[in-house]
Formats: structure tokens, C-alpha cells, sequence
């Protein structure tokens, strides 16, 4: 049975990531037991081609308020500019990409999301999961734009940690979230420490008490939800350390591994 990681690529890291991040995933593929497959957003080149535009952009809740205006440059970016530069990079480390979006194939069916102050931003309803491993078994490393749309063939903006999420779910796979930092940090004792494992109902109080915040309250709510939606298994990892992905598949301890506290209690 394959086994497929979901390796979650954030716009804010993607950037900094070195060659040696990409060899890594092509390494993965080629030692054979594991099938990569690449989600990414791009939030910081949307909002700096927004920028150019003269285009105004607003946040709510660190989800991206998205006007038709908006839409339009997001798909540009996403399924465009960063779909593209992230498989060149695969390519470049001798690996076989495909880029495509929740678009193409159908992969994603979509409908808005539930807070009409969002515009067109979407969430996820289906995943044809058959599109992602048809290019696995074909020698590809599928990677992801989140643009969707829905049956009436409206476009939305997807938060790509969701979107992440659902392929993993949709997959049965195991789910990495790319940071450019080592997992969860909290303050304790004036420093800031990675927390090796945390559960959902722990995450609940560090976000309530603000000790997480920003970019990576959505990361933490989709590996909550993930995990809900029978992923196997979560964890937020470091991509400025390239090894870390393949320590991960060797079952080596990186990053915050995310559980349910029922998994504890009924174990």
C-alpha cells in the first residue's frame, strides 16, 4: 500500500527555502516508500503584486478578505508564479513535477466559506484523490495550487493549510507543515521552547491566552482538524533545516507533533 506525505509549503518560508530542501523531497521519492505530494499558498507575493497594483488587501482573522479584484491576483500567483517556480525547483533537483491547481481535474469542489465578510474565499467539500495518485504512480511529485471553485464554476481563494489538509485526509497520508521555525513555540522561563507534541485541546488554550498568534493559528486549527478528518499523523517542521523531511520518514523526532487528547484518553 502506498504511503503518501503531504508536505504543507507556506508562502512566507517558500522564499528562504535552499535547493537542498527540494533534493529532499525528490530524495523521499526515489528511496521509494514514500509518495510526496506538495500544497502551498503564497500570501506575501499576493500581497506584494497587490501592492503593485495598487490594489487594497485586508486580513480577518488571518484568513485574506478576497475581492473578485483580489481573486484574480491570487490565481495569478498561486496557480502561476509559485505553482510554476516550485516545480521548476523539483526539476532542478532531478525530480519529475506536476503543477496544477483544486481547479484543474476537479480535484477540489468547493463552496464560500461560512463568514460572508471573507468574499470569495472558499472551503473544500470534496477531493478527487484519484488525480493526485494517478501522478504519483506515473513518477510525479504533484504539486498544488489551493484556487478552487465550485459547481457553478465560481473561483476561491482556499487557505492552502486546509486545502492541505483535506488531500492528506482524502489520502489516508501523513501531513508536514513547512515553518521557518522548528514547530510550536511557547515562552517558558523567558525563552521560547519547541513543544516536541501538543493536543488539540492544548493548542485551544495557547491561542485563547495568545501564546499562539498570527500565521500560525491556522496551521495549528488545520492539523486539529486534519486529525479529525482521519489523517494519520501531524507535524510542524523546520524547513531551514532541509534533513528534517527525511528525518521524518526515517522516524526521527523533528518539529510539534499535533494529537487528540480522546486518542490519549481511550488508549
Amino acid at each position: 500500500m502506498n504511503r503518501y506525505l503531504v508536505i504543507k509549503c507556506g508562502g512566507s518560508v517558500f522564499e528562504r527555502l535552499t535547493p537542498a530542501f527540494f533534493k529532499s523531497i525528490q530524495a523521499i521519492q526515489a528511496e521509494g516508500e514514500w509518495l510526496p505530494v506538495i500544497v502551498h499558498g503564497g500570501g506575501p507575493a499576493i500581497s506584494q503584486m497587490l501592492d503593485k497594483l495598487a490594489i487594497p488587501t485586508v486580513f480577518h482573522h488571518g484568513l485574506r478578505v478576497t475581492t473578485q479584484e483580489v481573486l484574480d491576483v491570487a490565481e495569478m500567483v498561486l496557480s502561476g508564479t509559485m505553482n510554476k517556480q516550485i516545480v521548476s525547483k523539483i526539476g532542478a533537483s532531478g525530480g519529475k513535477a506536476f503543477g496544477l491547481s483544486g481547479i484543474d481535474g476537479g480535484l477540489f469542489k468547493a463552496k464560500p466559506l461560512a463568514l460572508s465578510k471573507l468574499g470569495y474565499v472558499g472551503e473544500i467539500t470534496s477531493v478527487d484523490s484519484s488525480i493526485i495518485t494517478n501522478l504519483c504512480e506515473q513518477g510525479y511529485i504533484p504539486v498544488v495550487s489551493p484556487i478552487s471553485m465550485d459547481d457553478k464554476g465560481q473561483h476561491y481563494n482556499i487557505n492552502a493549510d486546509q486545502a492541505a489538509s483535506a488531500i492528506a485526509a482524502a489520502l489516508n497520508g501523513k501531513l508536514c507543515f513547512i515553518s521557518d521555525v522548528p514547530g510550536i513555540l511557547v515562552e517558558k522561563d523567558g525563552t521560547l521552547t519547541r513543544l516536541k507534541q501538543v493536543s488539540d485541546l492544548e493548542i485551544e488554550r495557547l491561542i485563547e491566552s495568545k501564546k499562539i498568534s498570527g500565521g500560525m493559528i491556522p496551521k495549528a486549527k488545520a492539523a486539529v482538524d486534519s486529525l479529525k478528518n482521519n489523517v494519520q499523523e501531524v507535524v510542524i517542521v523546520n524547513g531551514m533545516m532541509p534533513e528534517c523531511l527525511v528525518d521524518y520518514t526515517k522516524g526521527v523526532e523533528v518539529g510539534t507533533k499535533i494529537f487528540l487528547e480522546e486518542e490519549v484518553l481511550h488508549a
